[in-house]
């Protein structure tokens, strides 16, 4: 008799997102704190959102991410919060670390394997490149940022092959919630345990470490 064994799904951490209220908000933030200036990106028309990019090594990139004022509003909510509230209400203060995504190569069985909803499996573009993407029908972030997007990519390209890599990598993941167990039970079904180890804390928190031009910063 042979056993069959549960192969893992391969998944990597594709981008961090950054919030802001303006773009240009959110390029300074990340300029003034990791000593790097963001790439212009492009329009997320069926968003309503823009975007600016800072290259963390092969494949990885840092997504500055804010509503469009040029824009035209899209009919349903905004991806990653952007129009709910309580986010607005922080980025007005400050642009943050919001979320994560991760990058796979077959999206459908992936998200599938989530206990947690991803949302609905979604084809994006920006430019000339294009994507599928998990998002939730009222653009919320699940389990508040922790637990990632995925995103699959039509090709081989990347954004971050164009990007200048300036010497800054991901060190480490991390993150707090009042109820880590759901959130614990998600990345362990996704394969990425070790990629984001999430403990208990009162209130919602994702951060990252990374080694910048000016030594070790915590966002």
């Amino acid at each position: 008799m042979t056993s069959r064994h549960r192969v893992p799904p391969i998944l990597a951490i594709d981008h961090l997102v950054v919030g802001a209220s303006t773009l240009a908000a959110g390029t300074e933030w990340v300029a003034e704190r990791l000593g790097a200036r963001a790439t212009p990106g492009g329009r997320h028309t069926a968003m309503g959102t823009h975007n600016a990019l800072v290259g963390l090594g092969p494949r990885l990139f840092l997504e500055i991410i804010a509503i469009d004022p040029a824009g035209t509003p899209p009919a349903r909510p905004r991806w990653f919060d952007l129009d709910e509230p309580r986010m607005r209400a922080q980025l007005a203060e400050t642009p943050m670390l919001i979320h994560w995504a991760a990058r796979t190569a077959d999206i459908d069985a992936d998200a599938a394997r989530s206990p947690v909803d991803l949302g609905a499996i979604t084809p994006m573009h920006r430019g000339d490149f294009e994507w599928r993407i998990t998002v939730p029908d009222d653009g919320h972030l699940p389990q508040r940022g922790l637990v990632p997007t995925l995103i699959q990519w039509s090709d081989e390209r990347h954004p971050a092959d164009a990007l200048k890599d300036v010497g800054m990598r991901v060190v480490a993941l991390a993150g707090e919630h009042p109820d880590p167990a759901p959130v614990r039970a998600a990345l362990a079904a996704l394969g990425l345990s070790e990629t984001l180890k999430v403990t208990y804390g009162r209130s919602p928190r994702l951060a990252a470490m990374l080694r910048t031009p000016r030594g070790i910063v915590t966002i």
